[in-house]
């Protein structure tokens, strides 16, 4: 979301997926470090054990690519809307003992490319399509948070014999998922309009360690500072403001209604959802009438989605997880790894 991570998380709601025209697809590495940002007192680093490449699609917009290395089946991490593959920097790590782990970041965030004009859920869905060619993958599991499970379901639909399976990590919304039967587009577009959290004072500035603790505090999710990197612009000394990706004014067009998921499921919900320690220890009553509505009508619309997906689409693993965050992978990361792997486990 924007101002705040649950901002963020409510646009993060993206998954797009499609037909990508005949091209040529091409593949740059480079140095996980040669383009971060440098503080005073020196270099920052990324320690997440990954490589950077960037992978050219039609008009030469290139799509950062992490590779998080590891073998076995090849898992290919999708993120939210206003987010980059960064936001995995720490979950990613711990798949790689049973299989070979990517990321994407889509076209308009972070250092993927972006042309003025065009956007939506068959273009996006080709970019994934596109990275899976140029790696030379081999029926990847897709797995996609929030806004990405748009992405997700736009491959699914469309070339389900190009993946092996998706998982929608609080990503089966509206977007993903629609066949009249659980949360209505207007429905959704009242639960991305959340309480706000304060948003950071100077102090929490000071540094991305800071803000880390910011986040952590306010809304419960611990960022890896990669992330944060990528989504917040500094000074010389200290964190600035947030980076403004040319993508986020035009995600929600091109989307379209998915009424199936035509391949192997994992769909994990977090209901009822946990809004941070902010709103959840709020005891103004000024905006506690606000928060504990506004958390009733998100826990129904979801429960509705859930159902509908478990009625309509009989092969899909449906799990809740009561009380986790919207970043469920970070704040529910056992859970939501054990039930990544049984799923991989099942699919021949």
């Amino acid at each position: 979301m924007e101002p705040a991570i649950n901002t963020l998380a409510a646009t993060a709601f993206a998954l797009t997926v499609g037909f990508f025209a005949s091209a040529l697809w091409a593949t740059t590495e480079t140095a996980a470090a040669s383009e971060r940002p440098t503080e005073a007192v020196g270099v920052w680093r990324d320690s997440s054990p990954h490589r950077v490449r960037f992978v050219s699609t039609e008009k030469n917009v290139a799509l950062e690519v992490l590779d998080w290395g590891g073998s076995g089946r090849a898992v290919v991490l999708l993120a939210a809307s206003g987010c980059t593959a960064h936001e995995f920097d720490d979950f990613a790590p711990k798949l790689t003992d049973r299989y070979h782990v990517y990321g994407i970041t889509r076209r308009g965030f972070g250092a993927s490319g972006f042309v003025d004009g065009e956007y939506g859920a068959d273009l996006l869905g080709g970019d994934v399509l596109a990275v899976i060619d140029a790696l030379k993958l081999t029926k990847p599991i897709l797995v996609g948070h929030s806004f990405a499970g748009e992405e997700l379901s736009t491959v699914a639909n469309r070339h389900p014999h190009r993946i092996a399976g998706v998982v929608y990590l609080e990503a089966a919304y509206p977007y993903a998922f629609d066949n009249g039967k659980g949360m209505s587009m207007d429905e959704f577009q009242q639960i991305v309009r959340e309480p706000q959290a304060p948003p950071p004072n100077p102090e929490d500035l000071a540094s991305f360690s800071a803000l880390q603790s910011y986040f952590l505090r306010v809304h419960g999710v611990r960022w890896p500072e990669a992330e944060l990197r990528q989504e917040w612009e500094m000074t010389s000394d200290r964190v600035a403001k947030r980076r403004r990706f040319p993508g986020s004014a035009i995600l929600m067009e091109g989307t379209q209604k998915y009424t199936d998921i035509p391949v192997p499921a994992l769909v994990i919900f977090a209901n009822p959802h946990s809004l941070g320690p902010w709103v959840g220890n709020n005891r103004d009553d000024s905006i506690r009438t606000a928060i504990d509505a506004y958390s009733s009508t998100f826990e129904a619309f979801t429960r509705k989605q859930e159902q509908a997906l478990r009625d309509a689409v009989h092969t899909a693993r449906v799990v809740t997880i009561p009380n986790a965050n919207h970043f469920v992978f970070i704040t529910n990361e056992a859970q939501v790894l054990q039930e990544i792997r049984a799923f991989i486990a099942s699919l021949h």
